[in-house]
């Protein structure tokens, strides 16, 4: 029985199936919704931001924000694409700038190669816009532009050939390949570090006194519209890591997928609440708990199609704590964070990665345009000590 969903030759009028490659079309429209929902990021970004800033901040992390995500969008085009996705060398792609020369779908996921590249455009946007965080106040519009065509051109594409290239080193390293299923380290670790770099050149801002020297962090100036960005971030991540299957037949991956991002979110956000209240006798912290849902989110992002729930429940306590211990590490090297990039994206982005080491369940292989592929599975050190009983 044919079903609409799969290209099929079962109607006798129809024309001869196409030669490869392959298209299936609900894959390529769950990637493309998936595409849509990272971009509404950029949305959360700047809301997060503005909201977490001073109000004199605000219209440049607007401006900025939009510029980024424009210039992403050329260079990822032009060169970014090629040096990320394409064959060449284990450090870098050297093929298939401008999309030229290449195949109608991207390899054998049987999405079409320009939907493919709108899902990664959208996460090479993310990586840019994480940068921008931890910069503000000091860098003005010019440098705002050279970082964007710096991280969406070379820094991003090239580390992320790396992990997630046909031929990167990372990826067919052996005797086991390098995992992160939709960026902990690739997106966010990357953006969180570059993040970490800038704040440290550009150092604090005018007014910023630490509490090594008696002072506290700036107040931000609109705590409603920093939350609420928050809030649509988490929206955006059921594209982030759920899309990342890039198949819409693997229906147990994206159920496991989904419920494994939003049980991280919940206990690294409830973690942070509470450990903010017992660390400041009795303050309960939004911010600090907008943060530490975030990092919850950045650190499921890498194991969250191979662990179980229990895994991704202790995954979100353990970003719940870092992410805090991230903040008050910033503090005393005097270090201006103002919204926590580096804490939640950079160490929380660094925990998720190892967790995957700790908490692989041992049952999933990787996604299939059909399903999932499971003659290999993905272990944890804490699922062998249990089957090794």
């Amino acid at each position: 029985m044919s079903k609409w969903y799969v290209p099929t030759s079962a109607y006798a009028d129809a024309a001869a199936p196409l030669p490869p490659p392959h298209i299936n079309a609900i894959n390529t429209v769950w990637t493309l919704v998936a595409a849509y929902l990272v971009f509404c990021m950029q949305v959360g970004f700047v809301m997060l931001e503005s909201g977490f800033a001073r109000s004199r901040e605000a219209v440049n992390i607007l401006v900025e924000g939009i510029a980024d995500t424009c210039i992403c969008g050329v260079t990822f085009w032009l060169w970014g694409f090629a040096f990320m996705f394409c064959p060449g060398t284990p450090w870098i792609g050297t093929t298939g700038f401008m999309l030229q020369g290449l195949p109608a779908s991207y390899g054998t996921t049987g999405v079409p190669l320009l939907a493919y590249w709108v899902f990664q455009y959208a996460f090479a946007d993310t990586c840019s816009t994480v940068t921008s965080g931890a910069m503000i106040g000091r860098c003005d519009f010019i440098g705002d532009l050279l970082y964007s065509v710096g991280v969406t051109g070379f820094i991003y594409p090239i580390i992320g050939h790396w992990a997630w290239g046909p031929d990167g080193w990372l990826a067919n390293m052996g005797p086991i390949p390098f995992h992160d299923f939709a960026g902990s380290t690739v997106v966010h670790t990357i953006g969180g570090v570059i993040s970490l770099a800038g704040a440290i050149v550009l150092g604090p801002r005018l007014g910023r006194v630490f509490k090594r020297d008696s002072g506290q962090p700036m107040k931000p100036h609109d705590l409603i519209v920093g939350a609420t960005g928050g809030l649509i971030l988490w929206f955006g991540w059921y594209g982030f890591n759920p899309g990342s299957t890039l198949s819409a037949l693997d229906a147990q991956g994206i159920g496991r997928v989904s419920f494994n991002t939003t049980l991280a979110a919940c206990s690294a956000g409830l973690t942070s609440l509470v450990y903010s209240y017992l660390k400041t006798n009795g303050k309960w912290d939004l911010a600090l708990t907008v943060n530490g849902f975030l990092a919850g989110l950045v650190a499921i992002t890498c194991p969250c199609y191979w662990v179980d729930p229990v895994g991704a429940f202790f995954i979100g306590i353990g970003a719940g704590i870092v992410v805090v211990w991230g903040i008050d590490l910033l503090e005393y090297l005097r270090i201006d964070d103002p919204i926590g990039a580096v804490p939640v994206h950079a160490i929380a982005g660094i925990w998720g990665t190892l967790s995957l080491g700790l908490f692989a369940a041992g049952k999933y292989g990787s996604p299939t345009p059909t399903g999932a592929d499971v003659s290999t599975v993905v272990t944890g050190s804490s699922t062998a000590a249990v089957s090794a009983r």
